[in-house]
């Protein structure tokens, strides 16, 4: 079912005539998922890349490297820098994206739960970003991200 928030960011994107692209992690195709539900997405939402594993951080979201060596696949540096690269590589207006671990269990020292959101626009460089501390199943932790993501692209375009 299409949220309010995916339809209000859709229209907010097409008042702007700007593009959004997205790197997912933990929620695998979810946010791309929730827009590509809403008829005529395709006019602002160019696509995006599952980076679920460290590797394609680097190579599909232009994560750098050194970045990943130094502050891991789960960091506010990571989120920020797959925002910023995914709107690079797809000549996007807009990068949204989410890494954390959704469980059921840790990962590197960081707790169930942990979740790092990134607004990128390319035009301005300016980095939004978001810490979340989720409770719950995977299945909620998943959701809660994908939602939460969509809210700052929306409190972004204001």
């Amino acid at each position: 079912m299409t949220s309010a928030i995916t339809r209000e960011v859709l229209q907010r994107l097409a008042t702007r005539g700007e593009t959004l692209a997205t790197a997912e992690s933990l929620t695998g195709g979810l946010i791309g998922s929730l827009i590509t539900e809403v008829a005529g997405a395709s006019a602002n939402y160019v696509g995006g890349a599952i980076t679920y594993s460290t590797a394609l951080k680097a190579t599909l979201a232009g994560v750098s490297d050194a970045v990943l060596q130094a502050e891991g696949p789960v960091a506010e540096i990571t989120a920020r820098a797959m925002a910023a690269g995914i709107a690079d590589r797809c000549h996007a207006d807009w990068g949204l994206a989410v890494t954390g671990v959704a469980g059921p269990e840790s990962q590197d020292g960081h707790p169930v739960g942990e979740v790092h959101l990134a607004v990128a626009c390319r035009v301005t460089g300016e980095v939004q970003h978001r810490r979340l501390d989720l409770a719950g199943d995977r299945g909620t932790i998943r959701s809660q991200t994908a939602h939460s993501a969509l809210q700052l692209l929306a409190d972004s375009l204001i």
